[in-house]
């Protein structure tokens, strides 16, 4: 049997995807994490500093309790990352985001930090060998269903901002293969592991993770993650971190594909629409999360995270509402499955 606790997320008043996840063999923390709220979100400034404050609070408890700890990405909403919070990784293992490649310039510079810092705490050299060069394939050959999609009068748009794409990772590869190598290790008090692709076993329990997705839409300058398939006793729960969506057409198909009980995952941006979110972005998120609804059927599914930032965001996303009840599944923020009325409505509706 699987449990789980949304912890912290965006509807509870801070950033924040922290979930805990519990089966009879191991108990994991994934993305314990929490930054403070947009300068648009509607609430004082005050109560953005206490709900930020009140979940990194709640993080750090539950911390101490689990044997394993999920870092999907290294944006500071996702993981605990100050040099003082390293004791709360002591104890663990710790799943985390590969600093090696597919990542952006900011978040290796984080990763090193969080890596150099627990080396320093645990007496252990982080630094491996001289990495091996390696050639990195074009991303896109993995998403044929996302490059068959017809845009209309925006694939010529869309063609040139792959191009640039394309481009970008070019160079980032190149960049890769110049790093020195940050290792996975293990030590008496954690042990460090990089486990996109992986599978795991702990008893009865299976926790999988996936190849690095983009974070949003194709070549997202924000970055790669990873999501988390913890399957026990028949059942699953897939937790995909940042896919903004999903956006992306071949990761609803995985989704629909793996069929889980249980599904976590994060929203449109609809507050940036117009400035980050396109019309065309928002419509894919939507085509994709009812195609996940309708054809996955999940139990429960937590829509939450970056969703939550705007009062609106259930009108702009108002098919995939419909779309759960019509197939009589349980969409909810991580808030209102705690019974708790989001915080985006404190001052609106």
């Amino acid at each position: 049997m699987i449990k789980f606790e949304p912890v912290f997320f965006d509807s509870m008043g801070a950033k924040s995807t922290a979930t805990l996840v519990e089966t009879p063999d191991i108990k994991i923390f994934i993305d314990p994490g929490a930054a403070e709220m947009q300068p648009s979100f509607p609430a004082p400034q005050k109560l953005k500093i206490y709900w930020k404050k009140l979940a990194l609070e709640r993080i750090k408890n539950l911390m101490k309790k689990v044997d394993a700890v999920v870092i999907s990405h290294y944006h500071h909403d996702h993981y605990l990352w100050k040099e003082e919070d390293i004791e709360f990784y002591l104890g663990k293992k710790i799943f985390t985001k590969n600093p090696n490649e597919f990542i952006n310039e900011s978040q290796r510079k984080r990763a090193v930090e969080l890596f150099e810092n627990l080396g320093r705490s645990l007496g252990v050299n982080i630094w491996g060998t001289k990495k091996e060069k390696k050639k990195y394939k074009n991303p896109l050959e993995d998403l044929h269903h996302a490059l068959s999609k017809d845009f209309g009068d925006y694939n010529a748009r869309r063609e040139v901002l792959l191009r640039k794409g394309l481009a970008w990772f070019e160079k980032l590869s190149n960049e890769w293969n110049s790093f020195q190598e940050v290792r996975e290790f293990g030590a008496g008090e954690a042990s460090v592991m990089f486990p996109e692709t992986r599978t795991y076993r702990f008893g009865e329990t299976v926790i999988r993770f996936t190849p690095p997705l983009f974070h949003g839409v194709e070549f997202s300058r924000t970055g790669w993650v990873f999501a988390t398939i913890v399957e026990h006793g028949g059942e699953k729960l897939i937790h995909t971190s940042d896919l903004n969506g999903p956006v992306i057409e071949d990761y609803a198909d995985w989704i629909i594909e793996e069929k889980p009980d249980y599904l976590i995952v994060d929203g449109p941006m609809t507050y940036m629409l117009g400035y980050l979110v396109s019309n065309i972005t928002l419509g894919r998120t939507i085509e994709n999360m009812v195609r996940i609804i309708e054809n996955a059927r999940p139990r429960v599914v937590i829509y939450d995270h970056h969703l939550l930032r705007e009062p609106g965001f259930r009108l702009r996303t108002g098919p995939v509402w419909e779309a759960a009840v019509k197939n009589s599944i349980r969409l909810t923020t991580a808030a209102e499955y705690l019974g708790i009325r989001p915080k985006v409505f404190m001052i609106y509706g």
